[in-house]
């Protein structure tokens, strides 16, 4: 992490040495879309927390750990159908669930659907595309979680 951030504030330098009043209306819209998204991210955050520190590890491991690996594919491939999440979350929450014991595979199902099959924003997109490419999309954004998950699984040597 410390390379990108390196990478990042050389970048950075190299752009103000070619355009300073571009580089600092870059950054400055930089932190004003950071500073509109911090508060959802903040609550969205604590939620999380609180959520994962009520909800016991032996329950987490239970249902989502080595116990039974497809149970646990399945209910990731549902929760994250279901779910409305941004990344900068979703990718935390991930991190804090492997800690806890849950299979790579199970969080593959989960952050794939989670990113490309879209329960919720089903309405939005009908709308937008029609109820057949709709259904059609997230039935193969479905598919390929699935198969996300299982090569997650053979490739983490969580299957075989």
């Amino acid at each position: 992490m410390r390379y990108l951030y390196v990478i990042t504030i050389l970048a950075l330098f190299l752009s103000l040495a070619k355009d300073r009043r571009k580089t600092l209306r870059a950054v400055k819209i930089a932190f004003k879309r950071f500073a509109n998204i911090l508060p959802a991210f903040l609550i969205m955050l604590i939620f999380v927390s609180v959520v994962l520190f009520l909800v016991p590890d032996r329950l987490i491991s239970a249902y989502l750990g080595s116990s039974n690996k497809f149970v646990g594919v399945g209910l990731g491939l549902f929760f994250g159908s279901i779910t409305l999440m941004p990344g900068f979350i979703v990718f935390p929450l991930c991190s804090i669930l492997l800690k806890k014991g849950v299979p790579y595979m199970v969080l593959s199902a989960f952050t794939t659907t989670l990113m490309m099959v879209g329960v919720l924003t089903y309405p939005i997109e009908k709308e937008y595309f029609g109820t057949k490419v709709t259904i059609i999309r997230n039935l193969v954004s479905f598919l390929i979680a699935v198969i996300v998950a299982l090569a997650t699984g053979i490739f983490f040597g969580e299957l075989f």
